[in-house]
């Protein structure tokens, strides 16, 4: 008869190996996720290097974007890193955060990824709270959005990074106080989405860049925002643009 201490055993085994299973099956569905945040950020390593070729004739324009074809190689050393955590079973590393300085910190990377006929322009709040995120995955959501916007507008423009506090108005009496939110907004006057479109928008794997996109972005952003316990709301119109809204719950002690 086989002894408990063998069934226990067995038991433990199996469990590791559907464990592991289950690991290997949403690495399969990193993959493509990944290869496309690694793509984004070697297009910005490449566009800082193709500026600095044109500027050769002046070393403080060269040295600038040397500067930020290094920090988009930076980002992608933590980007795999990121992904070697996750085999590695380690945890996001969450922590409480000035959206302001996040966004500050990106502003050069995103300006690149953006390419020289669109415009970055930052609207920061002056009394945003502090949230908690992963700064990697927060610089990859952002990235992407920024990225989506750019693509919407082939022919150049303006994309607006917002940020603001906000508070949730819908409470009713002798409810809790009403949630205090960090909100940041990526805003464009590209070409837009459809009813149809938006409604998809957020499935995994749906693309409307045909064999340029993986449909992998939006849906990552997505992710990422529940797994800091916030939101994400998209506004679209045909002919005027598109606004996507993350939703950060607020760490501060204050709200």
């Amino acid at each position: 008869m086989q002894s408990q201490v063998e069934r226990g055993g067995d038991t433990q085994a199996a469990r590791q190996r559907e464990r592991a299973t289950r690991r290997l099956a949403s690495l399969g569905e990193m993959t493509g996720g990944i290869a496309h945040d690694l793509r984004n950020i070697l297009a910005v390593i490449e566009s800082g290097l193709r500026l600095a070729e044109r500027k050769a004739d002046r070393p403080e324009s060269v040295r600038a974007y040397i500067a930020a074809a290094r920090e988009g190689i930076d980002r992608g050393v933590e980007l795999t890193s990121q992904l070697l955590d996750f085999a590695d079973d380690k945890e996001p590393d969450l922590q409480a955060r000035d959206l302001n300085e996040l966004v500050n910190s990106s502003e050069p990377f995103l300006k690149y990824g953006a390419g020289p006929n669109v415009r970055i322009t930052l609207e920061l709040g002056s009394d945003v709270p502090n949230c908690l995120v992963d700064p990697t995955l927060f610089d990859t959501a952002v990235l992407n959005l920024v990225l989506n916007a750019r693509d919407a507008m082939p022919g150049g423009g303006e994309i607006w990074i917002v940020t603001e506090r906000l508070v949730d108005a819908d409470c009713a009496a002798g409810q809790p106080p009403p949630e205090t939110y960090a909100r940041l907004r990526v805003k464009d006057h590209g070409c837009g989405m459809s009813p149809e479109v938006l409604e998809k928008v957020l499935d995994l794997f749906f693309t409307t860049k045909g064999e340029n996109g993986t449909g992998m972005g939006l849906a990552q952003v997505h992710a990422f925002m529940r797994m800091v316990g916030g939101g994400l709301s998209i506004a679209s119109e045909r002919g005027i643009g598109t606004t996507v809204d993350l939703l950060f719950p607020s760490t501060d002690s204050a709200a």
